[in-house]
């Protein structure tokens, strides 16, 4: 029985239409008041963040109402899918939280009873063998404003519709010589419902089931059936699928059921800005080595997303957030970056890194320790997280955007002759500055002031800024990657792009910087771990042995910002 996260645990939750649904059918009996539902992603690729929502969707609706929830493989296309997909789709479900009911099933399981129930509609006079080929039957199947045209083998014998049946999986012919089609209504409003094909001949190895087919159902002959014989109760799908309905019921009606048919219910799906969800697309991306794989952390899929430090539950809350809608919408990529940043600001340990380094001489350092250990806190949000020690010196590296030769009004952080605060440690005034040949700077002298390490000065004066560092002697050096938008359009196609999304590519969404200095306890973090670069944003430690660092948010609310325009216009 499922069982939801704690993250998601929530008995104040509105109820969306599809959970009114429910409630409905639990009130009034419908299936016996059972609930059951499944999650069937194709094993042809990873999950994205538009799985994430169908992925909370089915598992909370499950465990919500007492009922279970399945894993179920739609392996209907040899081409493409692979036992590596599967793998890792079902590491992508359990690292976002959800353990499927039951063992995993496939829909290549039930290839033998769709097979009968084929021959079943066939002996019903409700489905035929057709020798047309692909282009032929589109061609034929007309518009919304005209009917299609009968195939000249829609009146074929049932016998002679078994035997041919019986031949095409036997594998007497060739990719395309003939097809199995339902026999509907060739002029039928909905295109779908014009005789659609069941069964298409393809001569390819199935990664399950090896060499024992040579004919592969169609997503709309295998999906409601395989709902069926699993004994799913809401069968919920993404908007795309509102047309498929008709078809769906139809296959279900003519068939010798087991028990109660599904019912099949459609949402919105989840679509963000600046970002593309599309297989194809992503497909697209990898392959033409636009990105660095399927987990490259600028991908919206959950391998990227995790890599980059995405923490799972707030990818849940984000989801919990936007709710389930009717009609398809798009969501500010911001929005799900403030959920991320809320978990991370919770979690995160603060650290310090200096990403453009710039060396610093303290010119009066008198103590008899070339280092000195200073306290600094880990986390201002959780009291428990205590302080680490953080090793300091004569020499240090400060961030080079946290100077200026000739500051501009409301630049308070160093320049020449002025004093700032040194995070954890004292005031620092710089005295000095060097440069080379080509002037740019290249070191600071400056001098500190040893009364100040408790953060103020015993004479009361004040400075107005307070900057990160790092000893230079201690320092490790690192890579960190920065990110912007993969694409540079809101709405990627959209502006000028010819409905292109991949012409919005943005070449320049990724920069390494290769010559970071990070504080000493940074080279301890676990693989994987979050933590916050003071004053810089949020990082994880790349998943590999390389000491890289992601970027995954920064800390600036965008999203608050969006926010605070759209109240102000309105």
């Amino acid at each position: 029985m499922s069982s939801l996260p704690d993250a998601v645990c929530d008995d104040a939750r509105p109820l969306d239409f599809i959970r009114e649904q429910v409630r409905r059918d639990n009130t009034e009996g419908t299936f016996g008041g059972r609930v059951q539902t499944r999650f069937p992603p194709e094993p042809n690729g990873f999950l994205h963040i538009g799985h994430a929502k169908a992925i909370c969707l089915n598992f909370e609706i499950a465990a919500e109402n007492s009922g279970i929830c399945r894993l179920r493989f739609d392996d209907t296309n040899p081409e493409g899918e692979d036992a590596s997909f599967t793998e890792a789709i079902c590491a992508d479900i359990a690292w976002l939280g959800y353990e499927p009911d039951g063992e995993v099933v496939y829909a290549s399981d039930y290839f033998e009873t769709l097979y009968g129930w084929a021959q079943h509609l066939v002996r019903e006079g409700l489905a035929y063998v057709d020798d047309q080929n692909a282009e032929t039957i589109s061609a034929t199947r007309g518009d919304f404003t005209t009917a299609g045209a009968n195939s000249p083998w829609r009146d074929r014998s049932v016998s002679e519709n078994l035997r041919l049946l019986e031949e095409m999986r036997a594998g007497c012919y060739p990719d395309g010589a003939k097809v199995l089609r339902a026999r509907i209504d060739m002029s039928h409003p909905n295109m779908l419902m014009r005789d659609p094909v069941m069964y298409r001949i393809r001569h390819l190895s199935h990664f399950r089931s090896g060499d024992n087919w040579c004919i592969y159902p169609t997503y709309d002959w295998a999906h409601g059936q395989s709902d069926a014989i699993e004994g799913v109760t809401h069968s919920l799908c993404s908007l795309e699928f509102d047309a498929h309905r008709p078809l769906y019921d139809w296959y279900l009606q003519q068939l010798p059921l087991p028990g109660d048919p599904p019912r099949q219910y459609e949402f919105a799906r989840l679509n963000l800005t600046h970002t593309v969800t599309s297989k194809r697309q992503l497909h697209t991306l990898v392959d033409e080595g636009l990105v660095d794989g399927w987990d490259d952390p600028r991908l919206p899929t959950l391998r990227g997303l995790r890599r980059r430090g995405y923490p799972p539950e707030a990818i849940r809350d984000f989801c919990s957030h936007i709710g389930v809608a009717r009609v398809n919408g798009v969501h500010e990529i911001e929005l799900l970056e403030s959920f991320v940043r809320t978990r991370l600001n919770r979690s995160a340990q603060r650290r310090m890194a200096v990403l453009h380094p710039l060396e610093v001489v303290i010119t009066n350092w008198d103590q008899p320790e070339p280092v000195e250990q200073r306290q600094a806190v880990n986390n201002p949000e959780d009291a428990n997280a205590g302080n680490r020690l953080v090793p300091f010196g004569p020499r240090l590296w400060i961030d080079r955007d946290d100077f200026m030769m000739e500051p501009p009004g409301k630049f308070y952080r160093l320049a020449p002759g002025r004093e700032v605060r040194l995070r954890a440690a004292y005031f620092l005034r710089c005295d000095d500055v060097e440069t080379g040949a080509d002037g740019q700077i290249v070191r600071l002298f400056c001098s500190y002031d040893p009364l100040t390490g408790q953060g103020k000065a015993p004479d009361g004066r004040k400075v107005r800024a307070t900057i990160h560092w790092v000893s230079a002697d201690h320092a490790v050096d690192a890579t960190v990657a920065l990110y912007d938008r993969l694409f540079s359009e809101s709405v990627p196609g959209s502006n000028g792009s010819g409905g292109d999304p991949l012409e919005s590519y943005n070449p320049s969404s990724l920069k390494l910087i290769t010559d970071a200095k990070l504080e000493p306890e940074l080279s301890r973090a676990e693989p994987g771990e979050v933590v916050q670069f003071e004053r810089l944003g949020y990082f994880a430690r790349d998943i590999g042995k390389q000491l890289l660092f992601h970027r995954t948010v920064g800390l600036r609310d965008e999203w608050a910002n969006i926010q605070k325009r759209r109240n102000q216009t309105s």
